[in-house]
């Protein structure tokens, strides 16, 4: 991976965000942020003046905006059917593709009975056909169920599973060949953060999806950093927008300009209804996926409502 790395001490005074700056762009998103970085809670916050409020859709990605509900291992019929219900009388803008990921027995309950706005999505999907595979379930399985996606790469299956980047790739290669779109989850570990190898450990993921993928038409890329996944912890706007800019740097330098601009990049880790709309007004978070909060209709709704956040006064 052909990105430049400059020294720790020249890119920090002090203390360190963790990251590393590799493009123009990232520099000028952060050209109005204080030089000084405070670590809170065991990650790095960073804080910026406000830019002067323009009238457009801040949004960098040509993409609409996408917000995912990951389920995990949650669940039961009489919660699902009540989340739904939930989902059904929400009042969801418009111009938001809304996707949930039920757990693999539930699929069936949620397709039958959640409105046609949402779609639905996989947790995880087989590297190939189905067969003799205990435990996995097929891509095939997927749509034959009604499924549009499938979540692939989430920071559990990496760390707790432990998938590696290149079958990460293949299975997203197949998915892709069958018609299922995927959301490509990549992150960080808080150590991996610290010790500013943020920028690394994403673009090393990254490739291993563009080494295996022959089109990012029906790509999603959701950037969790692990440690704000389930823990309370979010990373901070600029955080968030400073890893989001960088990763489509990385897409324009080592896969196309159009790619760049038309791939959503999504962010996830603690979002909630009260965090989202000042995440949503970062131009290059293009929406979210969502944990916790996703299994909470109402505080769903708000969360995929927060594209209006996008749209900033004249």
């Amino acid at each position: 991976m052909a990105v430049a790395s400059t020294s720790l001490a020249s890119q920090l005074s002090a203390q360190f965000s963790g990251l590393r700056r590799t493009s123009p762009k990232l520099d000028h998103s952060l050209s109005n942020s204080q030089s000084l970085f405070q670590h809170v809670n065991s990650h790095i916050r960073l804080t910026s003046s406000p830019k002067p409020p323009r009238g457009v859709v801040a949004m960098a990605g040509s993409g609409k905006f996408f917000v995912g509900g990951n389920w995990k291992c949650n669940g039961t019929k009489d919660s699902i059917t009540k989340l739904i219900s939930d989902l059904n009388s929400a009042k969801l803008e418009t111009d938001v593709d809304v996707v949930v990921a039920p757990p693999f027995v539930y699929i069936d309950q949620v397709k039958n009975t959640l409105s046609d706005r949402i779609e639905i999505s996989g947790q995880n999907s087989w590297v190939g056909k189905g067969g003799a595979f205990t435990g996995e379930i097929s891509v095939e399985q997927l749509k034959d169920i009604g499924a549009k996606w499938v979540i692939l790469g989430h920071s559990e299956r990496r760390h707790v599973i432990g998938e590696d980047d290149q079958f990460i790739g293949k299975k997203a290669a197949y998915a892709l060949s069958e018609g299922l779109g995927v959301i490509a989850c990549i992150g960080e570990k808080l150590e991996e953060r610290e010790s500013g190898k943020t920028f690394d450990v994403c673009f090393q993921q990254l490739k291993a999806f563009a080494d295996a993928v022959s089109s990012w038409d029906n790509i999603v890329i959701a950037y969790e950093p692990v440690w704000a996944i389930g823990t309370g912890k979010v990373a901070t706007p600029l955080q968030a927008q400073e890893v989001h800019v960088a990763v489509r740097d990385w897409l324009k330098k080592n896969v196309s300009a159009e790619v760049a601009s038309k791939t959503r990049i999504i962010y996830g880790g603690s979002v909630n209804g009260g965090n989202c709309a000042e995440l949503a007004k970062q131009e290059d978070i293009d929406g979210f996926l969502v944990g916790g909060a996703s299994l909470k209709g109402p505080e769903f709704a708000t969360i995929v409502n927060s594209v209006t956040s996008k749209k900033v006064a004249a």
